[in-house]
């Protein structure tokens, strides 16, 4: 049985990896493209946090993190390794968004960094729906 609490926990990740999606839609019509970079990666790790939270997990860096991630979830098979090459790109681009000096971004890709964001985002809500970690609409 799944403590209350937990699924609380996780509910309120994805809940916050759901409107941080939103977020990207909104600075990438204002043309805010490091932002909208930024808050797709972010989405993109609250929904590790809730993978994490059901193993009891957590890391103080970003690096560590994604490290758990593709420890706990990628290698065992859980959820495919695309999705691993999805976070580690969505971290570097918020690397370079956010501290790179005289980075330009592509709209494109920028565009595809919040698709992946999606994607991924949605394939976590359905992994820990079938896991009973959450109830998916």
């Amino acid at each position: 049985m799944i403590d209350g609490r937990l699924k609380e926990l996780v509910a309120l990740r994805m809940q916050q990896a759901e409107e941080t999606l939103r977020e990207t839609q909104v600075l990438l019509a204002e043309r805010a493209p490091r932002g909208a970079v930024s808050r797709a990666y972010d989405a993109m790790f609250y929904a590790v946090l809730a993978l994490l939270a059901t193993k009891g997990l957590g890391s103080s860096k970003h690096s560590g993190t994604i490290a758990l991630f593709d420890r706990e979830f990628v290698k065992p098979g859980d959820l495919a390794k695309e999705l691993s090459r999805s976070l580690h790109m969505a971290f570097e681009r918020r690397q370079q968004a956010d501290y790179g000096e005289l980075t330009r971004l592509d709209e494109m890709i920028v565009v595809r960094g919040i698709e992946e964001a999606e994607t991924f985002v949605r394939d976590v809500a359905a992994y820990m729906g079938a896991k009973g970690f959450l109830v998916v609409e």
